[in-house]
């Protein structure tokens, strides 16, 4: 199990590149991570919804996402509160506490997945969450020690040297497991170090004598290393773009979700994507895109106090492209209606009206993998969809995708304006031409962005494989029957 010292520490990384590493080696491996806090998230192929992070770790492993990967996955919608999904499928929004009294419950369902995968899977590299030393979290925890000292793994403890105070961060939360916990952490990994490692050399001898613990790894820092990101948005892009460029502005909400339907976008040569944080200015744009919601009533408000609506229709009279996925799509409407308080309290919301359709939130969540094509090019198309929304109105019949059983999302009459429920639209380099071609992209150029994750998760692995002991994989290579 590798557990981190913070969030962002670098565990779903490190988890991704022992997968692929181990899955060269032709071993049965399959990611874990008992409990995930994040909007983005994926569809499975049960029909279900995980972690993205979990995803990529799948892909890894050359695996299909399944539900028991992530058995518990928690999507914030307020501050204090979250929607909780248990084996794929949402159970309703929890306060809390109320969810710290149910993680009892949670457990469980966490120990039944994992002893499917164990069944099926000879390593089982578990992810945990946050930190283990979240001393007001430790009780009833599902997500780190708790988790381990129920199946009686083994864990990594990692830690990102270029936050500063690497030292401090392993001593500290070391120090803070008890004596049962302690044990089982059976080294450190340094993570995102540049330079002479050897100039690190006396401060890892003090801390091996400190501890006891070994420091399995210092890994280096992987510059323009992509990996989707669990929950935070990667606010640089490559510098590898020159030339004219698509501006591409995208508005960063509270409840922002599947952000990384913008990662392909962020690498494309020709493109410079822009996020835009409360309080910032909004800059030109060639092309607008309304991102995925968790609360879309609330956002559309926080919009409006940015000065959104008003940035829109300028925008759009100047003849910008506009595009609106999921939450964003519903945005564009003429209503939200939640009668059945799915995203907070019941009630109803104004849409910006660009679009003629309405949309009512309904308890069923759609979870479905999707394949079609762009019907203004027949470009093809391969995502997923996520949302309770259920949309109607003039506008859908002129939709913008062909989805084999379904039609779906809007396309304005003057062209200006695409709508659809579909995440991932950009990760196929056939759609994602097509659509960078109608916001005003002359020559597109061909990028392939399933490549690049390829090359990148296989760069992480030969990263992971040059710089861990080689023991440590023949150990896990050589390893008969499941084990973490």
């Amino acid at each position: 199990m590798v557990q981190g010292c913070t969030s962002d520490a670098g565990k779903s990384t490190l988890v991704a590149g022992i997968c692929r590493a181990l899955a060269r080696r032709g071993v049965k491996v399959a990611p874990f991570k008992p409990q995930n806090m994040a909007l983005n998230s994926a569809v499975t192929v049960d029909g279900g919804e995980i972690g993205r992070a979990q995803a990529v770790q799948a892909q890894a492993c050359f695996l299909a996402p399944h539900t028991d990967m992530n058995p518990i996955l928690l999507k914030p919608n307020t501050d204090s509160g979250a929607q909780v999904i248990v084996h794929g499928k949402a159970i309703g929004n929890m306060e809390a506490w109320g969810y710290h009294h149910y993680k009892t419950e949670a457990m469980q369902y966490v120990l039944q997945s994992f002893e499917r995968l164990s069944a099926q899977y000879d390593v089982i590299i578990t992810e945990g969450a946050g930190s283990p030393a979240e001393i007001n979290l430790r009780d009833r925890d599902v997500a780190n020690m708790g988790f381990a000292e129920a199946v009686d793994c083994p864990v990594i403890i990692v830690a990102d040297i270029d936050r500063g105070g690497v030292f401090a961060h392993l001593c500290g939360t070391l120090d803070l497991l008890d004596d049962s916990e302690q044990k089982r952490v059976v080294g450190f990994v340094i993570n995102k170090f540049r330079g002479d490692v050897s100039l690190l050399q006396p401060g890892i001898d003090w801390l091996e004598a400190r501890t006891g613990k070994k420091v399995l790894a210092v890994m280096p820092y992987l510059h323009g290393m992509h990996l989707e990101a669990e929950d935070a948005i990667a606010e640089q892009q490559d510098d590898l773009h020159d030339g004219e460029r698509l501006r591409i502005v995208v508005p960063v909400t509270p409840r922002i979700s599947n952000h990384t339907d913008f990662d392909a976008l962020r690498l494309h040569p020709q493109v410079d994507l822009t996020f835009v944080w409360a309080n910032e200015p909004i800059p030109a744009a060639d092309l607008v895109i309304l991102p995925g919601s968790k609360s879309v009533r609330a956002d559309l408000d926080f919009l409006r106090t940015q000065g959104w609506e008003t940035y829109l229709q300028k925008h759009l009279r100047y003849g910008g492209k506009l595009m609106g996925i999921c939450g964003g799509f519903q945005m564009l409407g003429h209503a939200i209606d939640d009668p059945h308080a799915i995203e907070g309290t019941a009630g109803n919301a104004a849409g910006l009206g660009l679009l003629d359709f309405n949309t009512v939130l309904e308890p069923e969540k759609q979870l479905l993998r999707v394949e079609g094509t762009l019907l203004a090019s027949g470009a093809h198309v391969s995502g997923y969809e996520i949302h309770c929304g259920v949309s109607a109105g003039a506008a859908l019949d002129y939709p913008a995708l062909e989805l084999g059983d379904h039609r779906d999302g809007a396309r304005s009459a003057d062209n200006q304006i695409i709508a659809t429920y579909v995440h991932g639209i950009f990760d196929q380099t056939d759609s994602l031409a097509s659509l960078l071609a109608w916001a005003g992209v002359r020559d597109v150029k061909p990028f392939d962005y399933r490549a690049r994750q390829e090359a990148d998760i296989n760069r992480l692995a030969d990263a992971i494989e040059q710089h861990f002991p080689v023991h440590w994989f023949d150990a896990l290579t050589q390893t008969a029957g499941p084990r973490t």
